[in-house]
């Protein structure tokens, strides 16, 4: 879809790891790891095609996958590197009332739940007209 709207929108990603998924938290903080080396969304689907194994182990192992610094990567998520990025996320979350995953905030309209994509081109494409 960001090809099909090409400079007209654009996709921000933010962390909401739930509580009620106990090893989400770390998976966050572990893709944020890979994203200070260039690796964020291949880290990403990794961690969507491997859910929910999400132990450090498991991290570990995808991150070697991708090829990226095992000894840095696991310094970084055990230093907890990005956690107060994923707490600024999860707040700002909150404020704007979305309590699950996923959500989607198209010109301040909330879209929640797996959505189909002929439903996403009609918000979008309203919300497109509705800027002009």
């Amino acid at each position: 879809m960001l090809e099909e709207y090409d400079g007209r929108v654009r996709l921000v990603f933010k962390d909401r790891p739930l509580a009620m998924h106990t090893l989400a938290r770390a998976a966050h903080e572990a893709a944020r790891c890979a994203g200070a080396a260039g690796k964020y969304w291949p880290y990403h689907d990794r961690l969507f095609a491997a859910q929910p194994a999400f132990r450090r182990a498991d991290l570990l192992a995808y991150a070697g996958e991708l090829g990226l610094d095992r000894d840095a990567f696991a310094k970084c998520l055990d230093e907890r590197r990005f956690a107060s990025d994923i707490d600024r996320d999860i707040e700002e979350a909150q404020a704007l009332g979305i309590n699950s995953t996923p959500t989607f905030l198209i010109n301040g309209q909330l879209v929640i739940g797996a959505t189909s994509l002929e439903e996403f081109r009609s918000i979008i494409d309203k919300a497109l007209r509705e800027r002009r």
